[in-house]
């Protein structure tokens, strides 16, 4: 028996959640434009109400919610570029020994020269790399750099006049910890003697100074974010016992680490942009972000994501079910009748829905219109029939690299999804057949349908390179079962709608 009426409530407040309530999905759907792409090493700044977003991989995106971002040409950008705002101006460094400055943050830049006064490589400047000048809220403004390898982190005060000029000694923060297994370098952390110790990002909340730093290195999927706290912008720093702030290892959005935390304006709400390591070039890297939260004693917490969360503002009715993954692994599922319109030798279309960074699936090169149909509910005669509800779409597409160059054709991607109950009549959900917007990560979120069967279809891509589907995921939950062809006793103990067992 199909238990329809049990979830017409629930699908109504969804589908008003939906109209009315935006939610984020990493990795983030950031558009590319001519000379830039965002691809990691991210720094956000809050100026005016807007936010500014730069990257490695240059130009600059703007947004005035942390949610939908417009891109920029800004000429200038340095790799892992670092953006703040001092006496007016706004200043840009990074992995140079330059630091640029402008009237406005998009620019145009100029290069104010080198720093100077850094003194010997003995006292801990060892060239411009990853550079992070902090204001503190007293006016003074100092720059903190990682001495590379397991060097790990040096600051110093600057010259309130010339930012590019040292007003002390360097001072060494803090160094590589061996006994700190998540620094380590590898896969599985196996490297005690070795680390890369870079990306710092400083903030101060209640009188506390939060250092953030990253390791083990961003080649690894161990790549993760932790923190030191001080009460002075030079330290003495103390490292956080519930270190590490961000480390995720599985799944689709790994080796979360070198970014920023930037404050909505006016609030004491809180916001960590990171990369995210994919696990096979041409994958490269993506960005996500995530809420940070901070309990009574001032620690600092951030749970890595990488399904539908409330975006900056917004608030998920507690009622509404969570929406997770329905798709993967169901390509190749006993049973399953999910199909693909083509797939090349050695690159499979479960690829796509494996949830997995590190493959992915391409169609036939003389595919016109790539489709891949997944069953939600594969089932056998002694199994019930799951019924679902759907409400967003994500996809990574791989066209064989991410360019940095300033002119290539733009990754434009045209695509549709379709739901259906039965397998063979299907009707469109999201329709961006029409898209002209640049981008090789999307996220859409759509009023929340039942079904059983998803179909995505591309009716258009970049000619420049061969079309791949990293990732292939549709959002929802169940809410609903049929009983099965030969009954049996389990199915007495299922669950109802909204029930826990």
């Amino acid at each position: 028996m199909r238990l329809s009426a049990l979830i017409t409530p629930l699908l109504a407040l969804a589908t008003c959640l939906t109209a009315n309530a935006q939610r984020y999905c990493n990795p983030l759907p950031m558009p590319i434009g001519q000379g830039g792409n965002a691809s990691g090493d991210v720094t956000v700044l809050e100026e005016g109400g807007k936010y500014y977003m730069c990257c490695t991989g240059g130009g600059m995106w703007v947004s005035d919610n942390l949610l939908d971002w417009e891109f920029h040409a800004v000429e200038h950008i340095p790799v892992a570029p670092d953006l703040v705002k001092y006496k007016g101006r706004f200043y840009l460094t990074g992995n140079t020994d330059h630091v640029f400055v402008a009237d406005h943050p998009l620019g145009p830049y100029t290069d104010l020269g080198l720093f100077k006064n850094t003194g010997p490589v003995e006292k801990g400047w060892n060239g411009g790399f990853d550079t992070k000048i902090y204001v503190d809220d007293d006016g003074l403004p100092y720059l903190f750099w990682p001495g590379r390898g397991i060097s790990g982190i040096y600051g110093v005060r600057l010259n309130p006049d010339d930012l590019t000029t040292f007003a002390g000694e360097p001072v060494h923060l803090f160094g590589f910890n061996p006994m700190h297994a998540w620094e380590r370098y590898g896969e599985m952390n196996e490297y005690p003697g070795v680390a890369w110790i870079e990306g710092p990002w400083v903030i101060k909340r209640n009188g506390i100074y939060y250092l953030e730093y990253s390791a083990s290195g961003t080649q690894w999927k161990t790549y993760a974010e932790g923190y030191y706290t001080a009460t002075s912008p030079l330290g003495p720093y103390t490292y956080a016992p519930n270190n590490p702030l961000l480390r995720k290892t599985e799944g689709l959005v790994t080796g979360t680490a070198h970014g920023s935390i930037v404050q909505v304006k006016d609030k004491d709400e809180w916001w960590q942009f990171y990369t995210i390591v994919l696990s096979n070039p041409p994958g490269g890297r993506r960005i996500g972000m995530d809420k940070v939260t901070f309990d009574a004693d001032g620690l600092m917490a951030c749970t890595v994501t990488d399904t539908p969360q409330a975006a900056p503002g917004a608030a998920l009715p507690a009622a509404v079910p969570a929406s997770i993954p329905v798709t993967i692994n169901k390509m190749n599922a006993m049973n399953a009748l999910s199909k693909c319109s083509s797939q090349q030798d050695g690159y499979p279309a479960a690829f796509a829905v494996d949830n997995y960074s590190g493959t992915v699936w391409r169609p036939a090169a003389d595919d016109p219109q790539p489709s891949l149909t997944i069953e939600l509910s594969p089932a056998t005669r002694f199994d019930v029939v799951q019924h679902f509800t759907v409400d967003a779409l994500r996809v990574l597409f791989s066209g064989g690299g991410r360019r940095f160059g300033p002119q290539r054709e733009l990754p434009v991607y045209r695509y549709k999804l379709e739901v259906s109950q039965d397998g063979e009549t299907f009707r469109t959900v999201v329709d961006k057949t029409g898209n002209t917007l640049p981008k090789d990560t999307v996220y859409d979120e759509f009023a929340p349908v039942n079904c059983r069967f998803v179909r995505l279809t591309v009716t258009d891509w970049p000619k420049n390179s061969p079309l791949g589907i990293i990732d292939f995921t549709v959002f929802g939950y169940p809410d609903g079962y049929d009983a099965p062809a030969v009954a049996t006793p389990v199915f007495s103990n299922l669950p109802l709608d909204g029930e826990r067992r």
